[in-house]
């Protein structure tokens, strides 16, 4: 039995800049963290009493006998990558829903893979996790995503992530003092705003928009530099609020499906309630809205929006691991070998 617990992902600045139509040309770069959220996948090598080889648990059960049966694109495409002949059985579960802004997609695409490596016993880096996680959903299922997600989910952390080509980036971890982090964490909310959406179709749009959207990307990714500056400064975090305000304007004109007039309501709310900035986290069109407060003005934006639900946020930097690692069974334990 193979268990790993891959985190979730908020970003705070750049979102857009790593798209290869974008950052071969012009170079990308974003700000986001990892936090105590995550997807969990278990796995074990199905034992053979079973009229199906593949037995597949999510939102959905899949009983199958060929990887080509398989429905879910990520497991169907690992299982082909990896190339595992055996029957397996495979559960997710995750702390949050998918689809909703966080990078989950990405998530389960690395946990999918660090769980299948260790089955095989192997232990891949998280450089290669992250690198063969954009490598199935952009080349082999054809996915339009950019590549912060699957980098974040495999290294973990608050990071700087620039991106180079499709097989190189740097990560610059943000170091903080330890009550600079602790008051930075205090000012983050999360609020589900209730609509769920496919990622990658407004991410189409975003993509056909790149040509001529310049001068917003380039604003976008020199916000990266200004963020990581107010916090190494020791400067009032009010600045990167409002910093944070200027980029969710500038990303809600990149493309019509990034917002809504639902959404607009609820930042406008939180806005007028003291909020200092925020924004729509992943593609946009729903999922989940950061909003950036001071503590003693939370009260107030969660009475004001008391309708939508707000999680609690907490750094974490462990990236993807292996949690439950027992590997005794195999296929040859069931035959008189």
């Amino acid at each position: 039995m193979i268990i790993s617990r891959t985190p979730f992902r908020i970003s705070f600045f750049g979102g857009g800049t790593d798209y290869p139509a974008w950052f071969k040309e012009n170079g990308g770069a974003v700000l986001a963290t990892t936090f105590n959220k995550y997807c969990y996948i278990t796995c074990r090598y199905l034992p053979p009493f079973f009229e199906h080889k593949y037995r597949l648990v999510y939102s959905k059960v899949e009983t199958v006998n060929k990887t080509s049966e398989i429905q879910h694109p990520a497991i169907r495409a690992a299982l082909d990558f990896l190339k595992i002949e055996n029957g397996v059985e495979i559960h997710h579960d995750g702390d949050l829903p998918a689809r909703t802004g966080l990078g989950s997609s990405s998530s389960f695409t690395v946990g999918i893979l660090n769980t299948l490596y260790a089955l095989k016993g192997v232990m891949p880096t998280r450089q290669r996790l992250a690198k063969e996680a954009i490598h199935l959903e952009r080349n082999v299922l054809k996915e339009h995503v950019g590549s912060q997600d699957q980098i974040s989910a495999a290294l973990g952390g608050f990071n700087k992530i620039e991106f180079i080509d499709d097989d190189d980036f740097q990560q610059t971890p943000v170091t903080l003092t330890k009550p600079r982090m602790e008051l930075f964490q205090s000012h983050l909310m999360l609020f589900f705003t209730g609509i769920s959406r496919f990622a990658t179709d407004i991410a189409k749009t975003k993509i056909d928009n790149i040509p001529n959207k310049n001068k917003e990307l380039k604003a976008m990714r020199e916000m990266v530099d200004h963020a990581m500056e107010i916090l190494s400064s020791g400067d009032c975090l009010t600045r990167f609020g409002k910093l944070l305000d200027e980029s969710w304007k500038l990303k809600r004109g990149l493309s019509g499906s990034v917002s809504s007039p639902q959404i607009d309501e609820i930042y406008s709310t939180a806005m007028s309630a003291g909020a200092l900035g925020g924004k729509l986290l992943g593609a946009g069109g729903g999922g989940f809205m950061l909003i950036f407060a001071r503590p003693e003005d939370q009260p107030k934006i969660e009475k004001k929006l008391k309708k939508l639900l707000c999680i609690p946020v907490e750094l974490e930097n462990s990236g993807t691991q292996i949690v439950v690692y027992q590997p005794d069974i195999t296929p040859d334990h069931f035959l008189n070998k």
